[in-house]
């Protein structure tokens, strides 16, 4: 991750974070799910977060504003989709900070959709296996890459999505089921 000045530095960091990321996609045979549906920022201060919030919302459009793990994520729609290799990623969250102090801010992770049926991290490991069989060996252990499996959901979601994250170094790359624009019109029914 880049420390964040301002908007400006923060966009014009995405290029480095794009090809670091592209090389652990790669890595993990993640270039085979089809979509890239969000990137995140992280950043220690409620002043950066809203300082943030502000200019995405020149042009962007807030699609959510959701309380989660008690704080608020907001999901804020591009103008025009940032670009990471065949991936158009059309959507930012920006997660308000909680406890956490974060080293650098910046860029933090990317979130890949493999779609399935999966309700639970199980099913979505198994989906992925299926899908990428050379993860065995990352979730066997025989790999550096650290594993996190979970299921955030905002009050009003009416769609699983369990969540497994892969980390290495300063990078994460989460996989879902769902895109998180089907996440938010869950939330509308």
């Amino acid at each position: 991750m880049s420390q964040v000045v301002d908007y400006q530095t923060l966009m014009a960091s995405f290029a480095d974070f794009a090809t670091r990321m592209q090389k652990f996609i790669h890595r993990l045979g993640l270039q085979v799910l089809p979509q890239c549906d969000h990137a995140a920022i992280r950043v220690n201060s409620r002043q950066m977060a809203d300082k943030l919030r502000q200019q995405f919302l020149i042009d962007g459009e807030l699609l959510s504003d959701t309380q989660i793990n008690g704080r608020p994520i907001l999901i804020i729609k591009l103008p025009q989709a940032l670009r990471l290799e065949q991936y158009r990623i059309p959507c930012i969250e920006l997660p308000y900070p909680k406890d956490k102090h974060y080293d650098s801010e910046g860029w933090e992770h990317i979130e890949l959709v493999l779609p399935c049926e999966a309700t639970d991290c199980a099913q979505l490991r198994q989906a992925l296996l299926n899908r990428i069989p050379t993860l065995a060996t990352v979730f066997d252990g025989n790999d550096a890459i650290s594993i996190k499996y979970s299921s955030p959901a905002g009050a009003d979601e009416r769609l699983p999505n369990p969540t497994i994250a892969f980390y290495c170094e300063e990078l994460c790359i989460k996989v879902h089921p769902h895109s998180i624009e089907a996440i938010i019109a869950s939330e509308a029914t």
